[in-house]
């Protein structure tokens, strides 16, 4: 299947808002007219799904399977939007892959971006058109008031530059409920990426959230792994059990990609209470005879503490790990 790349943006480009995951009834006004504002700023224009508010009740606090489709093919079907952005991640995007209309998406390309449970829907767009998607800022993010300069910042850089970016670390990062409390935030110092293996590699970036790129394993769902650069996180739910359930949905990735030839990985940081450091994730990591002999980084901007990074699902990664760390990225 040939990639397909969609169009960087423009000041001016209409950005569309869709729930394809939890509806946008859970943010508070307060987020959601800061993160509109804040991409009007930017220069762009700011539509919404017409069912983005839409909730079929509180387990889930999602629309429907059938209002979640529609906003999904309106925003692509729509000529006038060049980018989609998801409100939030999630449990059950998963619920509505059956239903995608992959041929429209297919015939329309454009940016579409959101992090955590939209994994299954950025990877499955991709394994299913070629067309690559992006791991970054959901729409809710943008209503961050302090401490989103970095993720302003690297979307910027890969959705209106056509240059390959370079990776950074932070100067610091956080993990607290910020959307609870705007003014009373906690940062903390990065010491940036870490190494667990030294090397150097180049291939195909697959990955996002590891337990959800995992339940798209055996469907035709699931992107090809061979020669890619693995760039997996995990979210903190597990609490103090993380290193644990980490290593067995490393293992079972692994075992899909058996023969697969993955090129590195690169581990997004983990959140605070999953009390995770340096030893533990290299008991882990240097566990995989699979992994011995690829380089392999931990602590990077992307996952569920912020800020974050923006990547390509199915672009191209450029890895160089020896005395210092050097990943390039692009479309």
């Amino acid at each position: 299947m040939n990639k397909i790349i969609p169009s960087k943006l423009n000041i001016g480009d209409e950005i569309r808002v869709i729930a394809p995951s939890r509806s946008m009834c859970i943010l508070s006004d307060e987020v959601i007219e800061k993160a509109k504002k804040r991409l009007e700023n930017i220069g762009f224009k700011v539509t919404f799904g017409k069912n983005v508010l839409n909730s079929i009740g509180k387990d889930y606090n999602c629309a429907s399977i059938e209002d979640r489709i529609e906003d999904l093919h309106e925003a692509f079907k729509d000529k006038n939007v060049k980018a989609i952005l998801t409100v939030i991640g999630g449990y059950n995007v998963n619920q509505i892959l059956d239903y995608i209309d992959y041929n429209l998406i297919k015939e329309n390309p454009k940016i579409i971006c959101g992090f955590s449970d939209i994994t299954a829907l950025t990877n499955a767009i991709y394994a299913k058109t070629g067309l690559v998607t992006y791991s970054g800022p959901h729409f809710s993010s943008f209503g961050m008031k302090k401490g989103f300069e970095y993720t302003e910042e690297y979307f910027r850089k890969m959705f209106m530059k056509s240059e390959s970016i370079e990776i950074e670390s932070s100067n610091d990062w956080s993990n607290d409920s910020w959307f609870k409390k705007q003014e009373n935030r906690t940062f903390i110092k990065n010491e940036g990426m870490k190494i667990i293996n030294k090397g150097e590699a180049e291939g195909r970036i697959i990955g996002g959230n590891l337990c959800t790129l995992n339940l798209l394993q055996g469907t035709e769902y699931m992107p090809d792994l061979e020669e890619t650069v693995l760039f997996i996180e995990d979210d903190g739910l597990v609490n103090k059990t993380f290193n644990k359930e980490f290593d067995r949905d490393l293992q079972s990735l692994l075992h899909s990609a058996k023969n697969k030839n993955i090129k590195a990985i690169i581990v997004g940081r983990a959140e605070k209470n999953c009390e995770m450091n340096d030893k533990k994730w290299a008991r882990i990591l240097k566990s995989k005879k699979e992994l011995s002999n690829i380089p392999i980084v931990i602590n990077a901007n992307f996952g569920h503490t912020t800020p974050i990074f923006t990547f390509p699902i199915g672009g191209y990664a450029k890895v160089k790990v020896d005395e210092e760390i050097k990943i390039e990225i692009k479309d």
